[in-house]
């Protein structure tokens, strides 16, 4: 079971990665567009499509790695207090109740919202470039896809852990920034305890 885990979390987090990359195009592209308008008095007529699009669809596709690596947005204050069958069975019911459908909407809506756009070729409305914004909206339903594959996987760990008291291991590719910081405290804290016994 493990294996399936992990193999979802890397699919997730290659994504994730891999249109993470996205920024660094972004902020050419923006750099760019600063430059020719403040500088050369030149204005491009794309920046403003070329940047949400950008912006856009690496937000779409960071939903899933996100998720991965159990980073979205949580009303923690009670939650961390919890044993974790408890929080195990709380986010089993939140996934059921309210992740599942929101999902499968997102993919039904967004399958039907992708179609009609790539069989219009649809572009841009904003500016006089044209630039195509369908492969941006084919993303929407490819994001859903890769968020229920997550989402499984989350509903897994929460019957796993339900079963055993445990939350089954994660993929640690990253440590978020306050982890490393309440680790450093405790190394420090550990240190100070430790230097009045040694002077005994």
């Amino acid at each position: 079971m493990d294996r399936f885990l992990f193999f979802i979390d890397l699919l997730s987090a290659w994504v994730g990665k891999a249109f993470a990359w996205l920024i660094l195009v972004l902020t050419l592209g923006v750099s760019y567009e600063v430059f020719v308008r403040y500088v050369l008095s030149a204005p491009t007529t794309w920046a403003f499509d070329f940047s949400y699009i950008t912006y856009g669809a690496m937000f779409l596709m960071a939903g899933a790695y996100t998720l991965s690596r159990n980073g979205h947005v949580r009303g923690d204050v009670l939650y961390r207090l919890w044993k974790p069958r408890t929080q195990a069975t709380m986010d089993l019911v939140l996934y059921i109740l309210f992740f599942l459908p929101a999902v499968l909407a997102l993919i039904y809506s967004g399958w039907n919202y992708a179609q009609m756009s790539i069989r219009f070729r649809e572009v841009s409305i904003f500016s006089p470039a044209g630039v195509p914004v369908f492969p941006l909206k084919t993303l929407v339903p490819i994001t859903g896809v890769l968020l229920l594959l997550q989402g499984t996987a989350e509903i897994i760990r929460c019957i796993l852990c339900i079963r055993t008291g445990v939350w089954p291991q994660r993929l640690h590719d990253v440590e978020e920034t306050e982890s490393l910081i309440l680790q450093e405290q405790r190394i420090h804290a550990g240190e100070q305890g430790e230097q009045p016994q040694a002077g005994r």
